[in-house]
C-alpha cells in the first residue's frame, strides 16, 4: 500500500526541524539545515546568559522606582506574556503596569485565567476594546490585501501599550518571547538584545501597512472617524525618544522556554491550557489559546505556505530534542490541513462566502506549494466552541455576493 502524496511533501524541508521551504524567512545551509535551527546552536552554546542575566537587572533597577510604574507588560494573556509578568514580579519585585489589547476574540478559559493571574499577582491592568465595527472591517481589508486578517490585532497589541507607555510616564517595556526563537528577522546570531521598537514594528508586524495606509484604503466604502484608527498607529518617534522608552524582550536576557514556561505558570499560577482547532491538546495544550479564530488563521497559513502551527511546533520540540522525527511527522499528517468550524462564523464576520474566501487566499500563495481547495476535511470543534461568538447577519461588513477585490501583490 502506497502513501499519498499531498501537496505540501513536495516541498522542500529542513533536515533537522522539518520546517518548509515556504516558511516565512527560512533558508537552507549546504547540509539542508535551516538558518532557524542554526540559531538555535548559537543560542544555546554561544550566548552569555550570565550576562544577559546581569544586564537585565542593571536595565531594571536604572528604572525602578522613577516613574509612575517600573515597567509595562503588554498582556495577552497566553502562555508568554503571562510568564513574563509572573517572573518579573517573583523575581525582581517589580510593580508594573499590564496593558491588555482585546482584539475581539478572547475565548471563556483564557479570561478565567486572566483574572486568575492578575488576583494571585496583584497588579494595576488596562484592557482596551476597540470598536467591533471598524474591527470588521479592518480583517476584511487585511484579508484581502495580505491573505492575512490579523493586522488589527498585531498592530494593536504591539502599538496600544506604547502609548499607554507614554501616558503613563513608564518608559520600560517588557515584552515576552523573541521573534528568534521562531523566525529570522532577527537573529540570535547578531549578538543585539531585539529591540520591539518603530523598525520591527514595520518590518513584520504591521504587513507593511499603516494606519494612515489603511484609512485610505477603506476610506471610499466604510464611514468611519479617522480617530478610530489611533489605537493602531505607533507613537511619534519624536515623543518616545523625548521619554527614553526602552522596549525590549525578556527573551532577551534569558533563555526562553515555552513548554518549561508553560508549566511553571500552570504550578504556580493555575494557569490552564485549552484545545486550538487542529493543534494536538495532548502535546500543546499551552499554545495560542487566546483566541478563538485562530484555527482560522493557521488554516491560512496552510492554504498559502502548506503547513501550520503543529509543523512549527513540533520543529521547535526538535530542536530541543523532545519529539522524534517520525512523531513529529505522524501529528503533522493527522492534525494539519484541515477546515477549522470557526471558519464559518469567521465568514458571518465578514460577510463573504468561503467560495470568497477561497479566491482571496488563492492569490496569496506561496510557491511552490499549490492547495487543493477541493479535497480538504473538516475538524473538530473545540468544548467551548458554542460560546464563541456569532455575527448577526444584519451587522456583518458587507451582504455576500457584493463583489470581494482581489489582492495587491504580495511576498506574506
Amino acid at each position: 500500500m502506497t502513501c499519498q502524496i499531498r501537496p505540501q511533501d513536495r516541498l522542500r524541508h529542513c533536515t533537522r526541524c522539518g520546517l518548509p521551504e515556504t516558511y516565512e524567512t527560512i533558508e537552507f545551509d549546504g547540509s539542508g539545515v535551516c538558518n532557524v535551527c542554526r540559531q538555535k546552536e548559537h543560542k544555546d552554546g554561544a550566548i552569555d546568559w550570565s550576562s544577559r542575566r546581569s544586564q537585565l537587572t542593571e536595565l531594571i533597577e536604572s528604572h525602578r522606582g522613577r516613574y509612575d510604574y517600573d515597567c509595562v507588560v503588554p498582556f495577552s494573556g497566553g502562555k508568554d506574556s503571562t510568564f513574563t509578568l509572573w517572573y518579573l514580579i517573583k523575581e525582581f519585585g517589580l510593580k508594573p503596569l499590564v496593558v491588555q489589547f482585546d482584539h475581539g476574540f478572547m475565548r471563556p478559559t483564557l479570561k478565567e485565567n486572566n483574572q486568575r493571574t492578575f488576583k494571585s499577582l496583584g497588579v494595576d491592568v488596562i484592557s482596551f476594546t476597540p470598536n467591533w465595527r471598524v474591527v470588521k472591517r479592518l480583517m476584511l481589508e487585511a484579508l484581502i490585501r495580505k491573505g492575512d486578517f490579523c493586522w488589527h490585532c498585531h498592530t494593536g497589541i504591539f502599538s496600544y501599550p506604547m502609548h499607554m507607555a507614554l501616558k503613563f510616564n513608564t518608559p520600560l517595556v517588557f515584552w515576552g518571547e523573541p521573534s528568534s526563537e521562531y523566525t529570522a528577522y532577527y537573529d540570535y546570531r547578531d549578538g543585539e538584545v531585539e529591540e520591539v521598537d518603530e523598525t520591527r514594528f514595520n518590518r513584520f508586524v504591521n504587513l507593511g501597512i499603516t494606519a494612515e495606509d489603511m484609512a485610505g484604503m477603506i476610506k471610499q466604502d466604510f464611514a468611519f472617524d479617522y480617530r478610530d484608527l489611533w489605537p493602531y498607529t505607533y507613537p511619534k518617534i519624536k515623543d518616545l525618544k523625548k521619554a527614553k522608552v526602552k522596549s525590549v524582550c525578556l527573551g532577551s536576557f534569558i533563555p526562553w522556554d515555552a513548554k518549561s514556561q508553560s508549566e511553571l505558570i500552570m504550578r504556580e499560577l493555575g494557569w490552564k491550557g485549552d484545545e486550538v482547532e487542529n493543534v494536538p491538546f495532548s502535546l500543546y495544550p499551552y499554545e495560542k489559546i487566546e483566541c478563538h479564530v485562530q484555527g482560522v488563521r493557521d488554516y491560512i497559513k496552510f492554504l498559502k505556505r502548506g503547513y501550520s502551527r503543529v509543523t512549527q511546533m513540533t520543529a521547535l520540540d526538535l530542536r530541543n530534542g523532545r519529539i522524534s522525527k517520525e512523531d513529529a511527522d505522524r501529528f503533522i499528517r493527522e492534525y494539519e490541513g484541515k477546515k477549522p468550524p470557526s471558519l464559518e462564523l469567521f465568514l458571518g464576520y465578514l460577510g463573504i462566502t468561503e467560495d470568497e474566501f477561497n479566491d482571496i487566499v488563492r492569490k496569496t500563495v506561496v510557491p511552490p506549494f499549490e492547495p487543493d481547495f477541493a479535497n480538504i476535511p473538516l475538524g473538530n470543534k473545540t468544548h467551548d466552541f458554542s460560546q464563541w461568538w456569532r455575527e448577526e447577519p444584519a451587522t456583518t461588513v458587507r451582504s455576500p455576493g457584493s463583489g470581494v477585490r482581489g489582492p495587491a501583490p504580495s511576498g506574506a
